[in-house]
């Protein structure tokens, strides 16, 4: 009599996709313990959940996210629109959001709307089809028309870094209007007498920006000629290309500005290699400050002095909304999250002049 050969579902001898059932059977268990088990259910036994997870492991069993959709509601995905991917604050933001969510068995789906208002809607109606269990969006739309759409529907609609004024809708950023203050109070510290501002664009964080840039030089009785406001046609996706260019209009300037805050540090870090080639020295001929601290802002050729806008916990906290959000009974009442930021000072404004009064 042959030796007795333990089974094995038809479907791993054959190579085809594994299904839940095939472990339940292997096992000699329900369905629903699988399932209970893969969620870490607190009805399955330590012992009967290791022995579920070593089987998964050894079959490769990946979980049909669709067809767990249908029975659920969810589909465990989570949709994340910015305006430029390869933007370090972004990424940062991308990361914190992730981690946090991957903890929790949700994934994110990542995409770019380039700094296009007309791209971003493709996109979001893109993930809407899909029926993601929330969006995230750092909006560059100068209107939130469309936005309206997907905050009435089903899969909650979560703005980070950019807000809109009469919209209603959960939020996680930073303030912007403290960040202006602080950028501006440092290059006034440091004596710098001519400061102007590279100004971003005409969305709640720009104008946040100059208006705490405008207070503050109020405040310290400076005069703010208009030409000392210079709007900075794309911030995130070319802002350095634009920085670097417009040093040439900074050195016709007369007098030619000694202090400078840009609305970000992809313009500042721009504005630091013109300068390098037009021969101005910073930070002592010209002192620059950007926004939203990149962790690479120590490594450029003259660190750059930032404003730390937390971009990794705007993440986290984003996340933790998400699934406060996807736990309540019933859609909640809009959050609004504001992180303090913080100055971060380096060479880029160590004056030789720096704490002389003013």
């Amino acid at each position: 009599m042959a030796p007795a050969v333990a089974s094995r579902p038809l479907c791993i001898v054959l190579g085809m996709t594994v299904k839940m059932k095939d472990i339940a059977r292997d096992l000699g268990v329900s369905v629903v313990t699988i399932s209970k088990a893969l969620r870490d259910h607190p009805d399955i036994s330590k012992a009967t959940r290791e022995r579920v997870l070593k089987r998964v492991q050894e079959l490769r069993y990946r979980p049909n996210l669709t067809a767990r959709s249908l029975v659920t509601g969810r589909s465990s995905l989570i949709g994340l629109i910015v305006p430029d991917l390869l933007h370090p604050f972004f990424a940062d933001v991308a990361k914190g959001l992730s981690m946090a969510l991957r903890k929790q068995g949700y994934f994110v789906l990542v995409t770019s709307s380039e700094e296009d208002a007309e791209l971003e809607q493709q996109e979001m109606d893109h993930m809407m089809a899909h029926r993601l269990d929330a969006i995230v969006v750092a909006s560059c739309s100068a209107d939130p028309a469309f936005l309206r759409s997907v905050q009435s529907s089903d899969a909650p609609l979560i703005l980070i870094d950019r807000s809109f004024r009469n919209f209603p809708t959960h939020f996680v950023g930073s303030d912007d209007y403290l960040a202006g203050k602080l950028a501006t109070e440092h290059l006034i510290a440091i004596g710098c007498k001519r400061i102007v501002h590279l100004r971003g664009p005409d969305n709640s964080v720009g104008k946040r920006r100059l208006k705490g840039f405008l207070d503050t030089m109020k405040k310290h009785k400076r005069e703010v000629p208009e030409n000392c406001i210079v709007p900075v046609p794309k911030v995130d996706v070319e802002g350095g290309k634009y920085g670097s260019a417009l040093v040439e209009h900074l050195k016709q300037m007369r007098p030619m500005p000694d202090g400078l805050f840009c609305y970000n540090d992809v313009i500042a870090m721009g504005v630091i290699a013109g300068a390098r080639a037009k021969g101005i020295s910073v930070p002592d001929e010209l002192a620059v400050i950007g926004c939203g601290n990149l962790h690479y802002d120590d490594q450029i050729s003259v660190p750059l002095s930032s404003i730390d806008q937390r971009s990794n916990e705007i993440g986290s906290r984003t996340a933790k909304l998400i699934l406060e959000i996807l736990k309540a009974p019933e859609r909640s009442e809009c959050k609004e999250i504001i992180l303090q930021p913080r100055l971060v000072a380096r060479a880029s404004t160590a004056r030789k002049a720096a704490g002389k009064k003013t």
